[in-house]
């Protein structure tokens, strides 16, 4: 075995003019970017109230030149895969979710591809992978999207393959493709309908009496005895192997007594509450839970999310309430309305093997 000593001697003592060094001459297909809005390129030359500043599309291609050949059909053949490029497959990059051929393309960046199907229509493909040269061997089932458009043909032929971006309305922006007298047009809609998916804590609500919430199928005569007195609206989440109290919701420490949105209670008429008089109108609801009592929180602070910043001036009142076992384990994080008396009812909050009960004296 070499000793190791004269072998780093050697590599340190070899003229730099002996390791070869070689750098690549221009390409025949120039790399180049295209981008949406295109002043946003300059950013750093832009005011910091100038809307171009905000860059939602950028596109990375190479550009190969047409060289008096016949591209369509010929160069580039009918059904079959195009980089819509040369070298290294063009890779796009969305700054945030964009909608194309009503499908909702989430943030990030992807390879695109174009299939030639005749002189008139394209499809065009969305792809995952990343990092490979053309479209040979590329995996198919890496495609996100889909979505035939429409070609053009144009007077001026292109001598270089060029990609580029079209305002259509405050919404949609055309990308173009265009090379020869070819030109493809793909509609992008920059501000998408935002559907939220289901949520793991869904909101529901509870409200009192019971049939006030249904009053289409309330017979004529026992409408007045069911107009709304109370609403509470709130997420529900769920153990799913969790322990509730005391981990996931921390003891001496608020909580939006749900999930996502702050708990909003909605008094229809005034009440009282432990002897204090509540105007009526809508609030947000918390609670500071203990091992053997929680702190019910009623507060003006309605449209929130949590308890982050919460502020202690807008506390319309405190009230606390020793804790009992539930009937039965509740998976998920429930409410309900029980009578306690001539016009006193209890909102009951209980999730895993606890409730807590806030009486509300109604006032008619």
């Amino acid at each position: 075995m070499r000793p190791l000593l004269p072998l780093l001697l050697v590599l340190l003592t070899t003229p730099l003019a002996a390791q070869t060094v070689e750098f690549g001459g221009l390409d025949k297909s120039a790399m180049d970017g295209a981008y949406y809005p295109a002043r946003s390129r300059y950013l750093n030359y832009l005011d910091e109230d100038d809307p171009d500043r905000d860059m939602k599309i950028r596109v990375l291609y190479s550009r190969p030149k047409m060289q008096g050949r016949e591209l369509f059909g010929k160069l580039i053949p009918y059904g079959e895969d195009w980089r819509l490029g040369a070298n290294e497959a063009t890779e796009i990059t969305f700054f945030s979710d964009v909608e194309i051929g009503n499908v909702r393309v989430f943030r990030g960046t992807y390879t695109m591809f174009a299939e030639p199907v005749d002189a008139d229509t394209w499809i065009w493909k969305l792809s995952k992978e990343r990092f490979i040269g053309g479209s040979q061997n590329r995996d198919a089932g890496q495609d996100v999207l889909r979505t035939e458009i429409d070609v053009i043909q144009v007077p001026q032929a292109r001598e270089s393959f060029t990609i580029g971006f079209q305002d259509v309305d405050d919404n949609t922006v055309h990308l173009l493709m265009e090379w020869g007298n070819s030109r493809a047009l793909l509609p992008i809609n920059i501000r998408p309908a935002f559907m939220a998916d289901d949520d793991a804590s869904p909101m529901d609500l509870v409200q009192y009496p019971a049939m006030s919430r249904l009053r289409n199928f309330v017979k004529p005569e026992d409408l007045a005895a069911n107009e709304p007195q109370v609403r509470v609206v709130y997420g529900r989440p769920q153990l799913k192997g969790r322990q509730a109290f005391g981990k996931l919701v921390e003891y001496g420490k608020l909580w939006r007594l749900g999930a996502n949105e702050t708990t909003e209670v909605t008094f229809f008429n005034d009440v009282m509450i432990d002897g204090q008089k509540v105007k009526a109108g809508r609030y947000g609801l918390f609670a500071r839970p203990a091992a053997d009592e929680w702190e019910f929180v009623l507060h003006n602070a309605v449209q929130s999310w949590g308890s982050h910043n919460f502020d202690d001036e807008a506390t319309v009142l405190t009230l606390k309430a020793r804790t009992e076992k539930t009937p039965a384990m509740l998976e998920a994080l429930s409410m309900t309305f029980v009578e306690a008396g001539d016009d006193v009812i209890h909102l009951v909050v209980g999730w895993e093997n606890t409730m807590a009960r806030l009486p509300i004296q109604l006032m008619k």
